[in-house]
């Protein structure tokens, strides 16, 4: 098999990003730097628990906030990812997870189905930021996640008070199901499709 590798650069008036992804690790390679801490610690966790090779780096129009920031690092994750995944040969295509983060627990299932959804459940992130990331970025990282790589996503915050562990628990789950989903079943040897397809 091909390596399934990806670099995206993307460059706008808010943001200007450099993304390399690798979905066959070594997991937690790369470095993330994009400027707002919390963010570079969520993709810390999602590069070490989905299995990824992921470096990133950012320069974004901070003093707005960090929303063009988080928002576009999505976008251009899941572009690579997209990219990296090519014609989706030989893949799982569906995984899930449901992971604790102390008293938070969060679950999420996901298809590489080719058809971009979002579905964010569950309970309401509190009011408020994390050292300047807005907690309800979250959910703005995910959803550009899978309009640019085309997952269907369902994400379900189920139990939960402290935001941090909430949000962590989030990307823990996301990062799980997502490992599985694009990891190689050695008994497809096509698209995992009836159609054929699952890149339209």
């Amino acid at each position: 098999m091909s390596e399934r590798r990806a670099q995206i650069d993307r460059t706008t008036g808010e943001t200007d990003v450099s993304l390399s992804l690798g979905l066959d690790g070594p997991a937690g390679g790369g470095t993330r730097a994009t400027g707002v801490g919390f963010l570079d610690h969520m993709l810390d966790l999602l590069a070490r628990h989905g299995g990824l090779e992921l470096d990133v780096r950012m320069t974004g129009d901070l003093q707005t906030g960090a929303h063009h920031t988080v928002e576009d690092t999505g976008i251009v994750l899941g572009q690579a990812l997209d990219a990296a995944l090519a014609d989706r040969r030989g893949i799982r295509r569906y995984g899930h997870a449901v992971v604790p983060m102390d008293e938070a627990r969060a679950a999420c299932a996901l298809d590489v189905s080719g058809r971009a959804l979002t579905r964010w459940e569950g309970l309401a992130l509190p009011p408020g930021d994390i050292a300047g990331f807005e907690h309800e970025a979250a959910e703005e990282f995910f959803r550009a996640v899978a309009g640019a790589a085309r997952l269907t996503l369902h994400l379900d915050l189920q139990a939960g008070t402290n935001a941090h562990h909430m949000i962590e628990a989030c990307f823990k789950a996301f990062a799980r199901a997502l490992r599985v989903a694009v990891s190689i079943d050695p008994e497809e040897t096509g698209v995992p499709s009836t159609k054929g397809t699952l890149t339209s």
